[in-house]
C-alpha cells in the first residue's frame, strides 16, 4: 500500500503532482510519503498489540532526519550500525534509551559514543568486542548494556548479499560458542548482560526461516536462564520483504502473529529492526529523460539517474517497477510498449537501472518514476563518477518540503585540499 496515485494520467503523491515537484527541485530526486511512512510504522507495530515490544527502524534502510523524526514522534526506536547513525538518530531526537547499536566493526571510538549516550543496548558480535568494550566501559567507569547477536544458522530463502543468519556469515556468534561468552560475561564488573539478539537477512518473503530462528533463540535463552542469566530482552532483528515485482511478502500481522505464538512462554521484551517493510514502498526515485537511442538490436532510454544514485539494480539485480509520471506525455499513449534498457550517464556498463523490460513510450524530457526506491535507496548512493547526490522530498497532504538539498560541484570538493607543494 502507499499514496502514489494517477489522478488524471498524472502521478501524484498524496495530493501534490509530481511534475510539479520536479519542475521545482529538478531531477533526479527521491521523493517520500509522510503518509505511506506513517500507516506503514502504525500497520507494523501495532500488529504486535499488547505483546512487549519495542520497534526500533533500522536506519541504515533510510537515515534522513525527517523520516527519522517522524518515526520517532511515532514511538519508535532505532537500530544503528555506526557512529553516523547514531548521531543522525539523536539529532532527530530518537530517545537514546530506545537504540540498539548492531554491527561486526564497532570502533572503540563509537562504542564509548554509545556508552556515553545512554543507549538501551549494544549487540555484540565477538569476543573481542565485548573485551573492548569492557575496557572502554572501565575507562569511563560505567557499565555498558549487552546482547550478544547469535548467528543461527538458518536460511532465510533470500539473496546471497543480504542473507545474515548462515554459518558462512560473518555476523554474529555461532549458537555453539555463544553460551561461553555469555559465561565469560556474566563475570565481567563493567558489562551488564540484557539480552539476545539475532538476524537472518533481508528482504524475506516466508515466515518459516523467521519461526525456526526464534524457536532455536528461544531454547538458547532457556538454556541461559538455567545458567542463572536472565534475559531482558530478545532482539530478533527485522528482514520482512516487499512487493517490488511478484513477491508475495506476509502481511505484518501474518507475521506478528507468528512470533507472539512461539512468544507465549517467554517473558521477554522483543525488539523489532524494521526498515525496507516501513519504508521500501513510501519512497520513489524521480529522474527525467535525457535521450532515447536505437542500436539495432537494443532500445536505450537514457535518464540523469544513475548506478550512483539507486545502486540496487547494480549490485543485486533488483527489479523495481518503472512508471511514466505523466501516462500522456507529448501525445505518445498510443504507441505500442518496446522492449528497453533504462540506463544513466555513468561509464560502465553496470549502470542501469532497468535491462530488457517492457515499458511504455518514453521520450526525450519526460519525467519517469522508479517505484519503491525508499529503502537503500539515498543510504546506498555515491559521488561516483564526481556527481552530486540527489534531492530527498517529503510530501504531507498537499505540500511538499525539502528535506536535503541537491548537492553541487562546490560540495563534491569542500573537503578536500592541495597540499603545497603542488601549489
Amino acid at each position: 500500500m502507499h499514496h502514489f496515485i494517477f489522478k488524471d494520467n498524472e502521478l501524484y503523491c498524496e495530493s501534490v503532482a509530481i511534475a510539479d515537484i520536479a519542475e521545482a527541485v529538478s531531477t533526479p530526486f527521491y521523493l517520500y510519503s509522510s503518509a505511506t511512512l506513517t500507516h506503514h510504522f502504525n500497520t507494523f507495530d501495532k500488529s504486535f498489540g499488547e505483546l512487549p515490544h519495542l520497534t526500533c527502524f533500522a536506519v541504515k534502510s533510510c537515515s534522513n532526519l525527517a523520516v527519522l523524526r517522524l518515526f520517532s514522534t511515532l514511538g519508535g526506536g532505532a537500530d544503528i550500525v555506526s557512529g553516523g547513525e547514531l548521531y543522525r538518530s539523536l539529532k532527530a531526537g530518537v530517545d537514546p534509551r530506545r537504540i540498539i547499536y548492531s554491527g561486526v566493526g564497532k570502533t572503540e571510538e563509537e562504542l564509548r559514543y554509545g556508552l556515553v549516550s545512554g543507549i538501551l543496548m549494544f549487540n555484540v558480535e565477538s569476543e573481542q568486542e565485548l573485551d573492548r568494550l569492557q575496557q572502554v566501559a572501565e575507562e569511563q567507569e560505567m557499565v555498558a548494556p549487552v546482547a550478544f547477536r547469535i548467528n543461527p544458522d538458518v536460511d532465510p530463502k533470500t539473496h546471497a548479499y543480504i542473507s545474515t543468519g548462515l554459518a558462512k556469515n560473518k555476523f554474529g556468534i555461532p549458537m555453539e560458542q555463544a553460551e561461553n561468552i555469555y559465561l565469560r560475561a556474566r563475570d565481567m564488573k563493567n558489562i551488564k548482560i540484557l539480552g539476545v539478539s539475532c538476524h537472518i537477512g533481508s528482504q524475506l518473503t516466508e515466515i518459516s526461516p523467521f519461526t525456526e530462528t526464534l524457536h532455536k533463540v528461544k531454547l538458547f535463552v532457556k538454556r541461559l536462564e538455567s545458567l542463572g542469566i536472565s534475559i531482558k530482552y530478545l532482539d530478533l532483528g527485522g528482514g520482512l520483504g516487499v512487493r517490488y515485482q511478484d513477491e508475495k511478502p506476509p502481511h505484518p500481522q501474518e507475521y506478528a502473529r507468528a512470533l507472539k505464538e512461539e512468544m507465549q512462554d517467554l517473558k521477554c521484551t522483543l525488539i523489532l529492526e524494521p526498515g525496507r517493510v516501513i519504508v521500501g514502498n513510501a519512497g520513489i526515485l524521480v529522474s527525467q529523460v535525457l535521450y532515447t537511442k536505437q542500436t539495432g538490436t537494443k532500445n536505450f532510454i537514457i535518464v540523469d539517474a544513475a548506478m550512483n544514485d539507486l545502486a540496487r539494480p547494480s549490485l543485486y539485480d533488483a527489479h523495481h517497477d518503472i512508471m511514466p509520471v505523466n501516462r500522456k506525455a507529448d501525445g505518445a499513449a498510443d504507441k505500442p510498449f518496446q522492449k528497453a534498457d533504462v540506463v544513466g550517464p555513468i561509464c560502465e556498463s553496470g549502470d542501469f537501472l532497468a535491462r530488457d523490460r517492457e515499458l511504455p513510450p518514453f521520450e526525450q524530457g519526460d519525467l519517469m518514476a522508479i517505484m519503491s526506491s525508499g529503502a537503500y535507496g539515498f543510504t546506498m548512493s555515491s559521488n561516483y563518477n564526481s556527481r552530486p547526490r540527489a534531492a530527498e522530498v517529503l510530501v504531507k497532504d498537499d505540500k511538499f518540503y525539502v528535506i536535503r538539498q541537491r548537492e553541487n560541484y562546490e560540495t563534491l570538493i569542500r573537503d578536500e585540499s592541495i597540499p603545497d607543494f603542488l601549489e
